[in-house]
């Protein structure tokens, strides 16, 4: 990439995109390893970790869109990006335990690629959005929506910082529905605009793994309000709990659609299995039967 072609990227960067401890001569370094060398670099990897973890394992592609998007921001094949996801893929348990391997022959840098995002999902998540938005030159951070959420009076702080969350909750939507292939994990429905991406371990409660997928459940928006106010939970073998309080009321709706799924598994996910720390704290600190006790 020409200093002139550099120059151009950077200067369509929103204002609002140049945080998160980037200089515009840190910028232009990164783009500049990015496409300097037919090696692999962290930057590369960090945006092929981050597209992993937002497509579902059957579209790890060279013909997937996104892969072949890409591939041509970061100046390499659709198939060698669809390797490389692959390669993560054999580092991931949710994969390997089923029996799917990925594609061997993931590196060092690989691996230290999955540990730094599985050390600080928010930092990770942040840092290869905006890298990406860099190098894609066409892309529309904010649409006109978000837009009129942020009042012209507003702070550049305070811009970042509502642009910064929305980064983080877009993330982690994403990845949660990927992984559980678009369904809610309970009562298999699919439709795109009535599930949500669900805490195990709320939002507030847990800032270290607030965008971490293991912390998450794909959930339609009913199942989600029953498990965030603790009316249903999950057990240590992945089946569902009802509690007490709901299986007692006398109403059509939740004898005929909540309390059937006491005993029931909810569907896994292909990647990003739900961690059995979480769930426990969920029981523990959420679930009504066992405030009560």
């Amino acid at each position: 990439m020409t200093m002139m072609k550099m120059a151009e990227y950077q200067a369509k960067l929103p204002a609002t995109f140049q945080y998160s401890g980037f200089r515009s001569h840190q910028w232009a370094e990164s783009l500049e390893d990015i496409m300097a060398t037919n090696r692999w670099t962290k930057e590369q990897l960090k945006l092929a970790f981050h597209l992993y973890c937002q497509l579902p394992f059957g579209k790890l592609d060279m013909r997937t869109p996104e892969v072949i998007k890409l591939a041509g921001l970061i100046g390499r094949t659709p198939g060698a990006v669809a390797m490389k996801l692959s390669n993560f893929a054999s580092l991931d348990p949710a994969i390997t335990s089923t029996g799917r391997k990925g594609l061997e022959g993931a590196s060092n840098l690989d691996r230290e690629i999955w540990e730094e995002f599985h050390a600080d999902w928010e930092a990770l998540a942040v840092e290869s959005e905006l890298l990406r938005r860099k190098l894609d030159a066409d892309v529309q951070p904010i649409d006109d929506a978000d837009e009129q959420l942020i009042p012209e009076d507003f702070t550049g702080e305070t811009r970042r910082v509502v642009t910064e969350q929305r980064i983080k909750q877009s993330f982690f939507r994403r990845a949660v529905l990927s992984s559980y292939r678009g369904r809610c994990c309970m009562s298999g429905l699919s439709e795109p605009r009535l599930l949500i991406a669900s805490h195990i371990v709320p939002w507030s409660k847990d800032k270290a793994n607030r965008l971490n997928p293991s912390n998450g459940l794909c959930l339609s928006a009913i199942h989600d309000r029953a498990f965030d106010k603790g009316l249903i939970t999950i057990d240590d073998g992945f089946k569902i709990v009802v509690s007490d309080e709901l299986k007692r009321r006398d109403e059509t709706f939740i004898r005929e659609v909540l309390v059937p799924l006491h005993g029931k598994s909810i569907e896994l996910p292909e990647r990003f299995m739900p961690s059995a720390e979480f769930l426990s704290r969920h029981r523990a600190d959420l679930f009504v039967d066992n405030q009560k006790k």
